[in-house]
């Protein structure tokens, strides 16, 4: 397995991926915000990864900018969305994928990481919900006990209680 920046290159084949990887209620909309995001022009940069074997794209993950709407005390970004294909997964795709974005977070010095899925597994990375808790996500969630926040600095100096703000492509309040 190999893991790399995603391009636009790679639009058809993400497209494919989160179609196969999402139930039938949420997999259009996930997998054009997928496509979406390969495109989204952001400062700070939005970017995403891929794992493939073979040329076979397995895995797909993206990162884009979030931002407090009162302060621009901290740099933060939201990880939406990762999928590996169901004929791969459970091999550490998923893991190797996260892992890959973390550490080209760290590279950036970006200081907050938001996601919003399963707790069960983000909290293996250190995503935690109370954490979260105090940023108010863009949009009111459907699940909200799947907001989870990690920081990746040292001494947590972030405002508390921030309301954030994403890019244009997260911009639906039928995605959280």
């Amino acid at each position: 397995m190999h893991i790399r920046l995603a391009s636009l290159l790679d639009r058809d084949s993400i497209r494919c991926l989160h179609l196969s990887a999402f139930p039938e209620e949420e997999r259009e909309a996930v997998a054009a915000l997928a496509v979406n995001l390969l495109a989204e022009k952001t400062t700070p940069e939005t970017f995403a990864f891929v794992a493939e074997t073979d040329h076979i794209v397995m895995g797909h993950i993206a990162f884009s900018p979030v931002s407090d709407i009162n302060t621009d005390k901290f740099q933060g970004y939201l990880l939406a969305p990762l999928a590996v294909h169901p004929q791969f997964q459970k091999q550490g795709i998923g893991t190797g994928l996260v892992e890959a974005g973390m550490q080209h977070l760290l590279q950036l010095a970006v200081d907050i990481v938001f996601v919003y899925g399963s707790p069960q597994y983000y909290s293996r990375f250190g995503f935690d919900p109370g954490f979260a808790s105090e940023y108010v996500p863009p949009y009111q969630l459907k699940y909200s006990f799947g907001w989870q926040a990690k920081s990746l600095k040292d001494g947590n100096t972030f405002p508390a209680s921030a309301k954030l703000s994403c890019v244009p492509s997260l911009r639906d309040p039928q995605l959280w």
